[in-house]
């Protein structure tokens, strides 16, 4: 199931018996989760309410099989146990038993833990092939929360934004995400503000976002490295002192702007050899609007140049950790140099 039709029928009130919630997007995982229990109803932890781990895992049978005394149904949380996991060919270990003993037992008794609980595992990743996965696949609902593409941050943004009556358009979100990152949590913490801010029935601006918003390390490094390449040096050392002031490690900052370097170096390289940039920069689906970015950037330097930005990156590192240079006038200078 979809992630969207999973929110569809909780937003219906439609509660399966089983569940296998997974993948990397954490925080849409953990809101589906408290969708869950806010349906199920009141939770009395060890009554009607059971939240299992690596620590009680052996329990999980008997908790399954123990009445919820006053209650309907129960409601067991079987969260990062390692059970769904893919294993070796030799399966040892207590995990590998519990994991036979419980396959067995929801094989035999499916129709009881259907009239009686209701089981949601939660873990970061799952083997399809397993038969656990395949007993919840055939009885219940799985679900991977696979992190979000642009499209879809989008609109998840801009429905937002209409539940509260503030307009925002496509321009004005693109630029918000680039600013603030991809992970939901983040996002949805930094357009409460914006919201707040504009009001009922006010609109969201590119400026409200560049007044309000905390922009991600590697925004700001997009911002320097486009001064970098227009030679602007006065607002290319603006940028990194404002990083400075703002508590950003200087160390951070030199690996950051390494790494971006690097990626810009391997997007010329992918250009130039008509190779697939997204695979070349190993992007994730909710990373994917970056390659223009890192596309124009490349313009402003030659393959000769980012090499020698790169080593230039990491001599300063080596003199740093020698005490042979401050790590902030190094970054000025090399800022400088590229600046004549």
């Amino acid at each position: 199931m979809t992630i969207e039709n999973l929110e569809k029928d909780l937003k219906e009130n439609k509660l399966n018996s089983l569940y296998l919630l997974y993948g990397e997007e954490l925080f849409l995982l953990e809101s589906n989760l408290k969708k869950i229990k806010t349906i199920f109803g009141e939770c009395i932890k060890g009554i009607n309410y059971i939240l299992i781990d690596d620590q009680n895992i052996a329990e999980i049978i008997s908790d399954i099989e123990t009445p919820s005394f006053g209650y309907q149904k129960k409601l067991i949380v079987v969260k990062n146990t390692g059970l769904l996991k893919k294993e070796g060919k030799k399966k040892t270990g207590d995990i590998s038993k519990i994991k036979e003993k419980l396959v067995e037992y929801m094989s035999k008794n499916i129709d009881i833990i259907k009239s009686s609980v209701i089981l949601v595992f939660i873990e970061e990743e799952a083997d399809n092939k397993s038969e656990l996965y395949q007993i919840i696949e055939k009885n219940g609902i799985v679900c991977k929360f696979d992190f979000q593409k642009p499209l879809q941050i989008e609109q998840r943004i801009n429905g937002i934004c209409k539940s509260y009556k503030v307009q925002i358009d496509s321009q004005t979100i693109k630029y918000f995400i680039e600013c603030c990152g991809t992970n939901m949590q983040d996002l949805i913490n930094e357009i409460r503000k914006l919201i707040e801010y504009a009001g009922e029935n006010g609109t969201i601006k590119k400026e409200d976002i560049d007044i309000l918003c905390i922009k991600k390390l590697e925004s700001v490094i997009f911002d320097l490295t486009d001064d970098l390449g227009k030679k602007d040096i006065s607002s290319a050392l603006q940028v990194l002192k404002n990083l400075i002031y703002a508590k950003e490690p200087i160390a951070k900052i030199l690996i950051t702007l390494y790494n971006h370097f690097k990626k810009i170096y391997i997007t010329k390289l992918a250009l130039n050899t008509n190779k697939d940039l997204t695979s070349s920069l190993n992007l994730k689906p909710n990373q994917t609007f970056l390659t223009s970015k890192y596309k124009n950037q490349c313009k402003y330097f030659s393959e000769q140049d980012l090499r020698n930005i790169l080593q230039e990156l990491c001599d300063l590192d080596y003199n740093f950790k020698c005490g042979k240079i401050d790590l902030q006038i190094g970054l000025e200078t090399i800022l400088c140099r590229y600046c004549v």
